[in-house]
Formats: C-alpha cells, sequence, structure tokens
C-alpha cells in the first residue's frame, strides 16, 4: 500500500495514536501539528489523503481546507473536532471536506472512512481521465507527459503546472493573482512578473516552435487558452 496521508492535529498524543495505527494499516504518514505547517505539506507533499483537525493554531483547520480546495485539489479531506456542532460539521462540509469525525472515535471506523474516501477518489481520477487537449497538442497528466503530434515536448515542473492549469480553464481569462496562487502556492512571495517569464518559456517551446497561437494575453488580466 503505497497511499500517504497527512495528519494535521495539535494534540501530539492524539497524532501519534492515528500515527501508529495507520502505519500498521501500511499507511506512509506525515505530522504537523499547527494549520499552516500543515497546509504547506498538503501543497508540497504528494498526499493521497488529509486528517485534518478543526481547531489549529496559526490556522484553522476550515481555513486549511478552503485554501487547498480554492488551489483546485480534490484530494480527500476528513475533518476531526472535539465539538459535537452541527454548525461546525455544516461548515467544513461547506468548506470542502469530504467527512467529518467528532472526538473521541473509534481508530476502526476512522480507518473505514479513510479507505472509502481512497477508494472514491481513485474511482474519480480513473472516470476524469487527466487527458487534456488543444489543437494537436496533448497532455496525459497519467504519464506527467506534453506531446505535440509525434513530438515530446520537454518541460519543467513549473511550465507543465502552469500549462496543465491553463489547459484546464480553456476560454476562462485567468489573472497573475489566482495563477499565482494555483501554480506557485498562497505562500509563494515573489513577483506575478514570474508567470510572464514562465509564459514566454512555454510560448517558446510550444507557440513558436510549432507556429501556434495557443497562449493569449488578456490585457490587463492574465492569459487564456482559447478554441473559440
Amino acid at each position: 500500500m503505497s497511499e500517504k496521508i497527512l495528519v494535521v492535529e495539535d494534540e501530539v498524543k492524539i497524532a501519534r495514536f492515528i500515527e501508529l495505527e495507520l502505519k500498521y494499516e501500511g499507511y506512509e504518514v506525515i505530522i504537523a501539528h499547527d494549520g499552516r505547517s500543515g497546509l504547506e505539506k498538503a501543497n508540497s507533499e504528494d498526499i493521497s489523503l488529509i486528517i485534518l483537525d478543526l481547531m489549529l493554531p496559526l490556522m484553522s483547520g476550515i481555513e486549511v481546507c478552503r485554501r487547498i480546495r480554492q488551489a483546485g485539489s480534490t484530494i480527500p479531506i476528513i475533518m476531526l473536532t472535539a465539538k459535537d456542532d452541527v454548525s461546525d460539521k455544516v461548515m467544513g462540509l461547506d468548506m470542502g471536506a469530504d467527512d467529518y469525525m467528532t472526538k473521541p472515535f473509534a481508530i476502526e471506523e476512522l480507518l473505514a472512512r479513510i479507505r472509502v474516501a481512497l477508494k472514491r477518489n481513485e474511482a474519480d481520477v480513473k472516470v476524469e481521465g487527466l487527458i487534456l487537449t488543444y489543437q494537436d497538442l496533448k497532455l496525459d497528466d497519467l504519464k506527467r507527459r506534453v506531446t505535440y503530434k509525434e513530438d515530446i515536448i520537454q518541460l519543467t515542473k513549473k511550465e507543465y503546472e502552469l500549462l496543465k492549469y491553463l489547459l484546464e480553464n480553456v476560454n476562462i481569462a485567468l489573472n497573475r493573482e489566482r495563477i499565482l496562487e494555483k501554480v506557485w502556492g498562497y505562500d509563494y512571495y515573489g513577483d506575478t512578473n514570474v508567470i510572464d517569464v514562465y509564459v514566454r518559456y512555454l510560448r517558446s517551446k510550444i507557440d513558436q516552435k510549432y507556429d501556434m497561437d495557443m497562449i493569449k494575453t488578456v490585457r490587463g488580466v492574465g492569459y487564456i487558452i482559447s478554441n473559440e
């Protein structure tokens, strides 16, 4: 079993208990004890599922969940809380959590919910296919490969992620702030000019090489891939 689970829990004993049980079941486990470091790990690690406490220092579980979903991630999130309050449950689900458990909980039930969430997420990925196309350009996310007809286009990680995000939003004008948050992450403190630089890289590797006009500039906004 290769699934990696992120546990964001400020109570050290509870986090350790969950970690030991998950490792016994064969999962790889990453621990964070506050919301900010939890969000950083969610953005930087290849995570299969997140167990997220509602009440956390530095950043609440609700805010962590909101930012993860705002960035476009569909990773399964199971929220934990000591509060048995309907409004907390509704708020967590509204922010994009997949499931909700109230402390204290039986570890067997948590493990069962993890299995269900992972299986459901795997089925969703298979249905979506993860292949994006534009004319003769194809991005195969399962293989992490971009091709133009028979040519394989070599892209860096950030070039690939930027192209993927643009292709996922064909005919939508994306402003620089939105692109920056999605591709570089909420905690990136650099200038939005970095987007212009990477768009130039993509244009040199794709548009100019294959005589395409794929990535268009939207004056005063940002960029768009349009098939209209």
